[in-house]
């Protein structure tokens, strides 16, 4: 791959920072991208989550990009092949906790009612699908989460004995929020996602991911795989824990852009997210996430999650659900689609870049090692002590370090 196969549309004006695999110092440094040029940001900051919590953030990165120590080209190169000696692209994410929505989109949540009705067996989706959609896929699309009219509709599925939890949390007053992933166990651009052994009915998750400081304020986004086990949480919505975080089950990327002038919030309300997938068999799928459809704004997605009831030190990284759920046929008629070791996941959109991942199985990839311990070994060792700071003392000047 190229680096503008990987970057934004409008990578000249993007402000792109995420993090970067050392060889050799052995640790993950702060970046940021400009031109073809990767900036080592971590005198300015250590990691990501403190990166952004400053109210000038943006500034702070045009004023730290001097000399670039990377080139793209090279780091895309050295991910895509999992080069150990080189440097390579990790997750644009560190100290945040990686949270994540579901059921937000109504096609989803109807993907959802029916592993629930199928208990997890891909054999029966197809008549599920059917019966459900004959019952309420044509109702629903248009309500309004928590309205009266939502409500009203709630009363009638109980009554014809159609009520699900995840019509609960598709059309009822509160989104579902879970943790997905954590702290430092997300992959970035190239590495593999995993799959493991116990599921045998599975896909890609294409998803907006934003990206949230301490103080509640979304600073920014990237592109998300939540990879999803719809066998596992089929049988039982308990079973969400082993569902949705397993080794290499989150991958984040390529980079975090910054809301600026050029991009807010307000543009990835309309952002189209497109998936494919490239088998080693043959078999090709393509869909689209249109966040234009989402039925719960954003704002209400974040403080779902955080606020009064719950704060975040170190911020968030905050899946906000898919509208895409595979429902073509992959091997057998009827069972939909799985994945299978060797597929290439490719997730786009116009204002994030790309981020590619091949399918492995979980238990094979390489185990996660490098934590939040690890994380503060690293940091002790090589981040930039502090600057000097002179205060005045008695009519004469002291020079201390804080």
């Amino acid at each position: 791959m190229i680096p503008d196969q990987v970057l934004p549309d409008d990578t000249d004006r993007a402000r792109l920072v995420g993090r970067v695999w050392d060889v050799e110092t052995g640790g993950p440094r702060v970046v940021a991208l400009r031109g073809g040029g990767v900036f080592d940001l971590t005198a300015l900051a250590g990691t990501v989550s403190e990166l952004l919590e400053s109210p000038t953030v943006v500034a702070d990165v045009d004023a730290a990009l001097e000399t670039p120590r990377w080139h793209i080209a090279d780091l895309v190169d050295a991910s895509l092949s999992q080069d150990p000696t080189r440097p390579r692209l990790l997750a644009p994410v560190d100290l945040q906790v990686v949270k994540a929505c579901g059921v937000t989109f109504v096609e989803s949540m109807i993907e959802r009612v029916i592993e629930e009705r199928a208990a997890g067996n891909p054999d029966r989706a197809a008549e599920v699908r059917a019966l459900i959609g004959q019952a309420i896929g044509g109702s629903i699309a248009e309500l309004r989460p928590g309205s009266a009219e939502a409500a009203a509709t709630k009363r009638i599925l109980i009554a014809e004995g159609l009520w699900s939890q995840y019509l609960e949390v598709g059309i009822g007053p509160d989104p579902e929020v879970f943790t997905k992933a954590p702290v430092l166990s997300s992959v970035g651009w190239g590495a593999q996602i995993g799959i493991p052994a116990f599921s045998s009915w599975n896909n890609p998750e294409p998803e907006l991911v934003l990206i949230v400081n301490s103080t509640g304020s979304v600073v920014g986004a990237t592109l998300g795989n939540d990879v999803n086990l719809r066998d596992v949480e089929g049988r039982s919505a308990l079973l969400l824990g082993k569902a949705k975080d397993n080794n290499a089950s989150s991958a984040l990327g390529p980079f975090v852009r910054l809301f600026d002038e050029h991009f807010t919030l307000d543009t990835v309300r309309e952002e189209e997210i497109r998936l494919r997938v490239d088998g080693v068999d043959g078999f090709t799928m393509a869909g689209t996430n249109n966040l234009a459809r989402i039925s719960r704004p954003f704002e209400e997605l974040v403080s779902a999650t955080m606020g009064d009831h719950h704060q975040y030190p170190d911020g968030i990284a905050l899946y906000t659900g898919t509208l895409f759920a595979p429902t073509v046929d992959r091997d057998h008629p009827g069972q939909g689609f799985t994945h299978k070791p060797g597929d290439v996941v490719t997730i786009r959109s116009k204002h994030l870049g790309a981020l590619v991942n091949e399918v492995g199985a979980t238990e094979t990839l390489p185990a996660w090692s490098f934590g939040i311990r690890q994380l503060f070994d690293y940091l002790h060792t090589h981040t930039v002590p502090p600057l000097p700071v002179t205060t005045g003392v008695g009519g004469g000047q002291l020079e201390s370090q804080v």
